[in-house]
């Protein structure tokens, strides 16, 4: 590894002290350092990379930051396969393993090429209106259609993989992957998964029928979801970042991608942990068995 792309949340309040203490480490031992605008900002550097130019020439990138942070790289990086060190400079997220003071330690063996690749499934949703595709995009977490303030309760038929499965009145439907099984699908009623296994959840959002629960399909499965009637203020949702209007007939189709994000696992952590300390199950005294 010679390249490292770096990325930090501009608004951390220690991203400032951060940066100034890790880019110099990195520069000192000849690593070449790619910083976007709003990263080099924070330390007064300038830059015209974007995410997806900084992606495809690194062999690593460090994310510095929450979830929110790794989502919008991951949208980006994903196609070069390049591995991924997220670390948290907050405290809620499931995606960001790595505390800022382990920072060090994990970056000393990562550079010594001691360390573990964990794949992580993404999605491709396209809209499709009157045959034609007018958005097609890549997506960590979820893929959620809702309804506005407004709007009263949608009509969404699905089909999976050309069977029509049901119909949701329901104020949204949530198609997520294992990763984001931990996010929106989860206030939704939606079940935790692990993220090796190889399904998609689709969770409704305040269905109008109490039988319409979560359900889990295979991750070879195409999805297409039909808004069956013209509404004010419907909108399909990208990873909680990304929003775009969907029409009366248009057809959401979804699928998984045929690449992965290369997450590196943080060191002596497992995801049972992370549930534990996200989630704050059990007590300080249950260390289990």
């Amino acid at each position: 590894m010679k390249k490292i792309g770096i990325f930090c949340k501009p608004k951390a309040p220690s991203a400032a002290k951060i940066l100034g203490k890790l880019i110099p480490w990195l520069r000192n031992q000849n690593y070449y350092i790619f910083l976007d605008a709003g990263t080099a900002a924070i330390i007064n550097e300038a830059s015209s990379h974007e995410k997806s130019e900084i992606s495809q020439q690194s062999d690593l990138l460090i994310v510095l930051g929450g979830d929110g942070t790794l989502l919008g790289v991951a949208r980006a990086a994903h196609p070069f396969k390049v591995p991924i060190l997220a670390v948290n400079l907050g405290s809620l997220g499931f995606l960001a393993e790595i505390s800022i003071e382990e920072l060090y330690s994990t970056l000393k063996n990562i550079l010594a090429g001691k360390f573990e690749i964990e794949n992580r499934m993404l999605l491709n949703a396209c809209i499709w209106r009157s045959k034609e595709k007018v958005e097609d995009h890549n997506v960590l977490n979820d893929v959620v259609i809702n309804k506005g303030a407004v709007a009263r309760v949608i009509n969404l038929q699905v089909l999976v993989n050309g069977q029509y499965m049901t119909s949701y009145r329901a104020d949204g439907l949530i198609i997520a992957t294992p990763t984001g099984s931990t996010a929106y699908s989860l206030s939704a009623g939606g079940p935790i998964i692990h993220p090796s296994m190889h399904t998609l959840v689709l969770s409704p959002i305040c269905p109008f029928t109490l039988t319409n629960r979560s359900i889990l399909i295979p991750d070879q499965s195409i999805i297409q979801v039909k808004l069956a009637a013209e509404y004010d203020d419907v909108r399909v949702t990208l990873d909680g970042q990304e929003g775009y209007d969907m029409k009366a007939e248009d057809i959401l189709e979804i699928k998984k991608t045929k690449t992965t994000l290369q997450l590196i696992r943080g060191p002596n952590k497992n995801y049972y942990q992370i549930l534990r300390d996200k989630l704050h199950w059990g007590s300080q005294n249950d260390k289990g068995v």
